[in-house]
C-alpha cells in the first residue's frame, strides 16, 4: 500500500499578503539592465506590501492566548480591531493544546512567559530558562506574530523576549482591551514587515550567489600563444537567468591547434543548463587529452547518456579544430547548424553541412564524420546556436529568420565595418528587434578571427 501523502499546510494568516521577494539577478551588463530591473523589483515589492496592508486591515484578527492560569480569561475582554470588528480569542492552557489550536487563521500569539518550558517545571528566579517556552513557541509558529506577557516591572525579561524573537512585550497588570488591541495590530504588521524584509534580503543574497555561480560556469577561453582573436555573446532564454542550455568553449592544445565548440541541450531550464556545463567541461578535458572528431563526440554521447534525467534529452554540437597555421580546419556536426565563414573580398557563407551527423543522445553507436575545410590566410569564423536563427521576422512575424536570413544580415553588418564583439552585439540586437522582443530560446555565438 502506498504511504499516505500528508496534506500540505496552507500559508498562515499571519503570512497572507506578505510581499514576495523577487530574486534580483546579476546578469552581464551587456545583456540586462540592472538599474531598471532593480527599480522594477522594488516597485513590485512596494505594490505587494501595499496589498498586504489592505488585506490585513480588512481581515478579522484571531488571537491565541497561551496561559495556564484558569482566571486569565478576563485579561482579554472585548478586543476590537481598527475597524471596530471583534478580535477572536482562543485560549490554550499548555503548549500541546496551543499546537492543536494554532490553525491557519491565527494572526497573533499572546504568550505568558511564566508558563513552564516543555518537559519541566518553572523554578523561581529563572529568567533565561523561562524564555525556553518562548523559543519553543517561535519554533512552533515561525510565521506568526508573538506578544510576550510578563509581570509588571519586569521590563528586562520583556526586552529579552523581544531580542529572542517576540514582536513586543506587555505587562500583565497594566493590560486593558484598548492597549492589547493596538499591540496585536502592531505585532501583526511588524511581523509581516519583518518577514517581507527578511525575504527580500534572502532573495538578494540568493540572486547574488546564483549570479556568481553562473558567471563562474561560463568558460574562459584558453588561447594563450594563439594569434586568433576570440569573441562570444550569450543570452539565456530563461527569464532572469545568466546560463541556459547552450554552451561553448575554446582551447589551444600544445601542438598549436585551436579547438572551438558550441552546443545546445534541448530545453533551456536549470537542468539543461547544468547538463550543458557538464558537456562543456567534458569536451575541454577530452580535447586536452588529445581526442577529436568522431572519437571525442562518441565519448561525449556516453557522458550525455549517463548524466541526463530523461532518455529523450539530446544535445546538438559543432566542433572545429583549426590547424596551427590557421589556414584549414576540421569540422564535425552533430545535428547542429553549420558555422559561417567570412573571407575578405568574398561574401560570407556557410560551411558545408552535408555530412551532418545525428544529435548526441539520439542514435546509439552513431558516427560523426570529420570534414576538412580550407579557410585561407584571413578569415572570420562564427559558430552559433539555433536561437540566433529561429527568431520571427516580418510584419506578421510568421516566418523564421533562418540561416539564409542570418547570412544576409551578417554580410550587411560586415560590410558596415563591424567586427569582433561589436559584430556579435549588433547581430543579437537585430535578431531581437526582428523578433519584436526578447527571444524565447537561448542564444550563444562564438567568433574567431584570423588577421595576418
Amino acid at each position: 500500500m502506498p504511504a499516505p501523502v500528508p496534506r500540505q499546510r496552507a500559508i498562515p494568516a499571519a503570512e497572507c499578503g506578505q510581499a514576495q521577494a523577487v530574486p534580483a539577478p546579476g546578469g552581464p551588463s551587456n545583456d540586462v539592465d540592472p538599474p531598471r530591473r532593480e527599480a522594477a523589483r522594488k516597485d513590485e515589492t512596494v505594490r505587494d506590501t501595499a496589498t498586504a496592508d489592505h488585506d490585513t486591515a480588512h481581515t478579522t484578527l484571531t488571537l491565541l492566548l497561551i496561559e495556564d492560569d484558569p482566571t486569565a480569561a478576563p485579561i482579554v475582554p472585548d478586543l476590537l480591531d481598527s475597524d471596530g470588528k471583534r478580535i477572536r480569542v482562543r485560549t490554550a492552557r499548555n503548549l500541546t493544546e496551543a499546537e492543536r489550536l494554532l490553525t491557519d487563521d491565527v494572526h497573533c500569539i499572546l504568550l505568558d512567559l511564566a508558563l513552564p518550558a516543555p518537559g519541566r517545571a518553572a523554578k523561581p528566579g529563572e529568567t533565561d530558562e523561562e524564555l525556553a517556552v518562548l523559543r519553543h513557541v517561535l519554533r512552533l509558529a515561525p510565521r506568526h506574530a508573538v506578544l510576550a506577557l510578563t509581570a509588571s516591572g519586569d521590563a528586562e525579561r520583556g526586552a529579552e523576549a523581544v531580542r529572542v524573537g517576540a514582536q513586543d512585550y506587555l505587562f500583565r497588570d497594566e493590560l486593558d482591551g484598548r492597549l492589547l488591541s493596538r499591540a496585536i495590530r502592531y505585532a501583526v504588521e511588524r511581523k509581516r514587515s519583518d518577514t517581507a524584509e527578511r525575504r527580500l534580503a534572502e532573495g538578494k543574497l540568493r540572486a547574488q550567489e546564483n549570479a556568481r555561480l553562473e558567471r563562474g560556469l561560463l568558460p574562459t577561453p584558453l588561447l594563450e600563444g594563439s594569434p586568433l582573436r576570440f569573441a562570444a555573446r550569450y543570452r539565456p532564454g530563461r527569464s532572469r537567468a545568466l546560463l541556459g542550455g547552450d554552451f561553448y568553449d575554446t582551447v589551444r592544445t600544445p601542438d598549436g591547434t585551436v579547438h572551438a565548440m558550441i552546443g545546445d541541450v534541448c530545453g533551456h531550464g536549470p537542468d539543461e543548463a547544468a547538463l550543458g556545463v557538464e558537456l562543456r567541461i567534458a569536451w575541454r578535458a577530452l580535447t586536452l587529452a588529445g581526442l577529436c572528431g568522431d572519437e571525442l563526440l562518441g565519448t561525449l554521447q556516453q557522458v550525455l547518456e549517463h548524466e541526463r534525467d530523461d532518455d529523450e534529452i539530446f544535445a546538438t554540437l559543432c566542433t572545429v579544430d583549426i590547424a596551427p597555421d590557421g589556414r584549414r580546419a576540421g569540422l564535425c556536426l552533430a545535428g547542429h547548424p553549420a558555422p559561417l565563414v567570412a573571407v575578405p573580398g568574398r561574401p560570407a557563407r556557410l560551411l558545408p553541412q552535408e555530412n551532418n551527423g545525428p544529435a548526441l543522445g539520439l542514435v546509439p553507436g552513431a558516427r560523426w564524420p570529420r570534414m576538412q575545410v580550407e579557410l585561407g590566410a584571413a578569415w572570420s569564423l562564427m559558430l552559433y546556436t539555433d536561437g540566433l536563427i529561429e527568431g520571427r521576422v516580418g510584419a506578421g512575424r510568421n516566418e523564421r529568420l533562418g540561416q539564409d536570413g542570418m547570412v544576409e544580415m551578417i554580410r550587411r553588418q560586415l560590410g558596415e565595418g563591424l567586427s569582433g564583439e561589436e559584430l556579435l552585439r549588433a547581430a543579437v540586437s537585430e535578431v531581437r528587434e526582428l523578433n519584436g522582443g526578447e527571444l524565447t530560446d537561448d542564444v550563444a555565438v562564438v567568433l574567431l578571427d584570423r588577421v595576418p
